[in-house]
């Protein structure tokens, strides 16, 4: 753990588990600096992407907001881009910087450029992300339907279904496809002179595309980096030794962890699905059928692993 006057990073967690890569931003070694998880119980992807937040998890919201804050945290942000619906209540009830999508970058990159210069914007679906123009224009100052700006959405690079499904990405094969993709895609679109990534799960390949097309790439670390390092010593000039260095050791963290009990109960995805404990309450209590969970869940984050393991396993 750090130590005094050292800057940390608090990051608000979808009620879903997943085995994350090196970059992504619930990987705590994707950071420099401390870390802090808080899980956010009932918020599940849907009702994310959504924006129709219930009462209780509002509640919820704005507990883990007061957490962060007793955590001295220097800012907050989050691992699901569609956070951005809930930017307006975490920002109500803390003085910090909120930066739930790193879509608050797009105002200075197109600011930065000439207005014949385009900026690429990946995402993980680019429908999904036009769904959301008029809040992001409200939230994030950004049109994103301005000519400036040109959306590439990634729900076809190979292995990248991964994300969709929950599951572990092979980074190798999506950074391979990725890569391939976006270098034609440039070819026929040369114009573009930075690119951003909208999605939280795409920071894994950013050097990747910094080395193959030399065009600078943003993303959720460096606007978390953007913020965290305006709380840093500077050892370069001024006034130093006034910041005590990071030791480099994150706080040991498990899904659900600073939770209380209360709040643990309202998990959807609990530690104790993940480790398929409770399958037979889940079972007994849902009358979901089955037809009807594959209809309604786009992603299997809305569903725990132990039930769909349970429905699908005799169709594998």
């Amino acid at each position: 753990m750090g130590r005094n006057n050292n800057v940390s990073l608090g990051i608000i967690r979808l009620d879903y588990d997943y085995p994350a890569a090196v970059g992504d931003i619930d990987h705590p070694d994707s950071f420099d600096y401390d870390v802090y998880y808080k899980v956010i119980p009932g918020l599940t992807f849907e009702m994310c992407q959504s924006g129709k937040i219930s009462n209780k998890v509002k509640k919820h919201i704005i507990d883990s907001v007061k957490w962060f804050n007793s955590k001295r945290v220097s800012g907050i942000t989050g691992d699901c881009g569609f956070m951005i619906h809930i930017q307006n209540i975490v920002r109500e009830h803390t003085t910090l910087p909120v930066f739930l999508s790193s879509l608050v970058q797009l105002p200075i990159l197109v600011q930065s450029y000439g207005n014949k210069e385009k900026i690429l914007v990946l995402t993980a679906n680019g429908k999904s992300l036009l769904d959301m123009k008029g809040l992001i224009y409200d939230l994030c100052n950004s049109d994103i339907e301005n000519e400036q700006i040109v959306i590439f959405g990634c729900e076809n690079i190979k292995g990248f279904d991964a994300v969709a499904k929950g599951e572990k990405v092979n980074t190798q094969v999506v950074e391979k496809d990725l890569i391939t993709e976006i270098k034609w895609f440039l070819i026929f679109n040369q114009d573009i002179v930075a690119i951003l990534s909208e999605c939280t799960e795409l920071p894994p390949y950013s050097d990747a595309l910094r080395n193959s097309t030399g065009l600078p790439v943003f993303d959720a670390i460096t606007c978390a980096d953007f913020f965290m390092s305006s709380k840093k010593d500077n050892p370069r000039f001024g006034l130093n030794n006034w910041q005590n260095e990071w030791d480099g050791e994150q706080e040991k963290y498990n899904f659900g962890d600073n939770l209380d009990e209360a709040e643990k109960k309202d998990l959807i995805n609990t530690p104790e699905c993940i480790n398929d404990q409770i399958l037979p309450d889940i079972v007994k209590h849902d009358s979901i059928r089955q037809s009807e969970i594959v209809k309604e869940s786009r992603f299997s984050i809305s569903i725990p692993k132990c039930v769909s393991d349970y429905f699908f396993e005799d169709k594998k």
